[in-house]
């Protein structure tokens, strides 16, 4: 069986890991919900909290998750049956509801990223010159022909990609689109930071001030460190399964949030001076990406180009993302069910496509609405706040207290390596991080 851990697919080097391991993690949550989520509370002092949140929650959960993926060489149930044993096998299939789930609408919306690529040569600056923007991006959610085709793409390609296998797909991809990713930002940093009038954004963005952080705020940015790092999605143990056993994990963790959390801080960068620059609302919600940020780009010399590359920059967050997640279900496949790669991509992909037809369908309101939500909120509420947090506390607390000799074992390579912080993470592990998540479940359960 190709699930077996004597024979399983290995990353073909260290740089290939972190490239995948970083793009699974940079998604649409650093690029579109950061960048207004710190507008909504407060700037400066919200970005402090959000760092603080990732260091000592963010790292050591995604820590936790790679040393047990590492040692199972299983995906999500298999770690857990072969770790746990008993009940603990149902963290792993929340681990691989969430997958399969979320990238159901997940590739909707990188099909509104695709979309926007060429809707900017195609009529969106003219319409976001005289505000309708808001009129475009309705009259393309509407369209249901549009909206599927459109999310089929972004689902076939993702498909094809992990049909290639670890080290010749997803490795491979993410190899060029990772670095093309940083090529983007850096360019549209550029531009947005030398608009007339940026300055004041640098400010708000960048100079912190703790007045405006409320503990609603406190709680959103403990929420965004945890979803931006694609956490208790099954994610993390998967790609440590496919770790070989002599890569030292405490410093390759670090180094994949450290680059998780520049994009996010690099995303701020071009939005906080461009929407200044043009006194636009820096808190306007989701809707900031597809409806504002369209008119903030018509007002730039060339603006049809750099709409492009913003949503280039969205589309390539958001595919490599969308990588991890099939893969999260095709490993399953492969490990508890023992089908093929091929096989596993293709059923398990074409089943997540369908599943995303009501998302894409929806938005445009050609879906009934569940509990007063669009099908594809309804399914963004079950994943992101009640599932996940769940999920979250329950890795934590295995790793911290029922797993403690094992994950030892792993974050230190059995002796061979000294991991200085390993008291404080195992308390990290143990207390901190489920009262944490356990804070972002009771207060995120709002339906």
């Amino acid at each position: 069986m190709e699930g077996n851990s004597g024979n399983r697919e290995q990353w073909g080097s260290r740089f290939g890991f972190i490239m995948a391991a970083a793009g699974s993690t940079v998604g649409l949550g650093n690029i579109w919900r950061f960048p207004y989520i710190t507008g909504k509370y407060g700037g400066g002092a919200f970005v402090l909290v959000y760092l603080a949140i990732v260091v000592i929650i963010g790292s050591s959960l995604m820590l936790a998750e790679f040393a047990m993926g590492r040692r199972a060489k299983l995906d999500s149930v298999g770690a857990f049956k072969k770790l746990g044993g008993g009940a603990w096998p149902i963290v792993g299939w929340m681990g691989f509801f969430c997958g399969f789930v979320i990238l159901s609408y997940y590739a909707v919306i990188a099909g509104w990223t695709l979309a926007y690529m060429f809707k900017s040569f195609g009529g969106l600056m003219e319409a976001a010159a005289a505000g309708k923007a808001g009129d475009v991006f309705g009259a393309f959610v509407s369209d249901p022909l549009q909206a599927i085709a459109y999310h089929g793409v972004v689902m076939a390609i993702v498909i094809a990609v992990v049909y290639r296998g670890i080290s010749g797909g997803i490795e491979r991809s993410c190899k060029i689109l990772m670095p093309a990713l940083f090529f983007i930002l850096i360019l549209l940093i550029i531009r947005s930071v030398t608009l007339p009038g940026s300055t004041e954004g640098l400010r708000f963005y960048l100079l912190p001030d703790f007045s405006k952080l409320t503990g609603e705020g406190v709680l959103a940015a403990v929420g965004q460190g945890f979803y931006s790092l694609s956490l208790a999605m099954g994610i993390i143990i998967t790609y440590g399964s496919y770790l070989g056993k002599h890569e030292y994990m405490p410093k390759m963790t670090s180094t994949i949030v450290l680059l998780d959390t520049c994009v996010a801080i690099m995303a701020g960068l071009v939005i906080f001076p461009a929407v200044f620059a043009f006194g636009v609302d820096a808190g306007a919600g989701p809707g900031l990406t597809f409806v504002t940020l369209p008119i903030v780009f018509a007002k730039m010399p060339m603006g049809a180009f750099f709409s492009f590359a913003f949503f280039a920059l969205l589309f390539i967050a958001a595919i490599t993302s969308a990588f991890s997640l099939l893969e999260v279900v095709v490993t399953f496949a492969i490990d508890e069910l023992g089908w093929s790669r091929a096989k596993s991509a293709v059923v398990m992909g074409i089943a997540i496509a369908l599943l995303g037809v009501p998302s894409a369908l929806s938005v445009g309101g050609h879906f009934p609405k569940i509990c007063g939500k669009d099908f594809l909120d309804a399914m963004d509420f079950i994943t992101n706040n009640a599932i996940m947090p769940v999920g979250g506390m329950l890795t934590s607390f295995f790793v911290g207290w029922i797993w403690t000799k094992g994950a030892k074992d792993e974050v230190t390579n059995f002796g061979e390596h000294d991991f200085p912080f390993y008291t404080a993470w195992l308390w990290v592990c143990r207390v901190v991080t489920p009262v944490c998540i356990g804070l972002i479940f009771i207060t995120g359960l709002k339906w």
